[in-house]
């Protein structure tokens, strides 16, 4: 049907099925103000719109093709927007280079399995690749030994022992009051500061702003979620997956750079 149409009737048809998958994503009322306006007399239309819903019909697996597309392209628009934000750690909540050309930050919550499965890959890549800086970010989503274990991290950050602390609260299992407190005990950290720091406005900030992040790049807030250059990346991806996202991120730096 299509073919006998001639081509200013296929650009129609093009710009319909383009419009049909936008409004299967919803709430894009902004991104098609920004789209040329197409004005068609009522049979044309008709014909268009029969052509495009025969078209999807037909071929279904494109509509959650098209949502992951949407979704995918504003992960990457938040990103570039929120940049500086996700990329900044609190204290020292971060590995690997300093000054690193490329950053994978991370989302993670010490409840979650799939985040503590990660924790080999994440290391292995730190001491496979030098110029890769690791940010970690709390998002405590999984019940209140996530919060403990969360606030109990930052307030460790803030004396510089995030990545001891990181480490072994993962290791401990999932994560309750006792299990936190000797995590902490263990540590080379002023307890007494440490226990100040958990309640303190400025951890509970980050852990707010953290989720308001998160959410702010993706609705579906999960664990783990990862970042890098533009891209997100949910669940124990493995070392496969965030190794070629990092190069991909390092690739697309390079270009910019030329």
């Amino acid at each position: 049907m299509i073919g006998k149409l001639n081509e200013w009737k296929r650009q129609k048809v093009v710009a319909g099925v383009t419009l049909a998958l936008l409004l299967v994503g919803g709430g894009l009322a902004a991104t098609l103000t920004k789209e040329p306006t197409i004005t068609m007399a009522g049979k044309d239309r008709a014909q268009i719109e029969a052509v495009v819903r025969e078209y999807i019909m037909a071929h279904p697996e494109i509509i959650p093709e098209a949502i992951n597309r949407l979704r995918e392209k504003r992960s990457s628009d938040a990103y570039v927007a929120n940049r500086a934000a996700l990329e900044t750690p609190f204290a020292s909540a971060w590995a690997g280079a300093e000054k690193g050309d490329v950053t994978l930050v991370m989302f993670s919550d010490y409840a979650c399995g799939y985040c503590r499965s990660s924790v080999p890959d994440v290391e292995r890549l730190l001491a496979e690749d030098r110029g890769l800086k690791v940010v970690w970010r709390e998002i405590p989503i999984l019940g209140p030994g996530s919060e403990v274990a969360a606030r109990a991290s930052l307030a460790a950050a803030s004396q510089g022992a995030f990545l001891s602390f990181h480490k072994q609260m993962f290791a401990a299992g999932r994560p309750d009051g006792e299990k936190v407190a000797n995590v902490l005990r263990s540590l080379r950290i002023d307890l007494k500061k440490a226990q100040q720091d958990v309640d303190s406005p400025a951890v509970a900030k980050e852990l707010r702003n953290n989720l308001d992040l998160v959410a702010h790049m993706d609705e579906s807030v999960a664990t783990p979620t990862f970042f890098v250059g533009g891209q997100m990346l949910k669940g124990a991806v493995g070392y496969a997956a965030l190794k070629q996202a990092i190069a991909e991120a390092r690739a697309k730096r390079a270009a910019s750079a030329t």
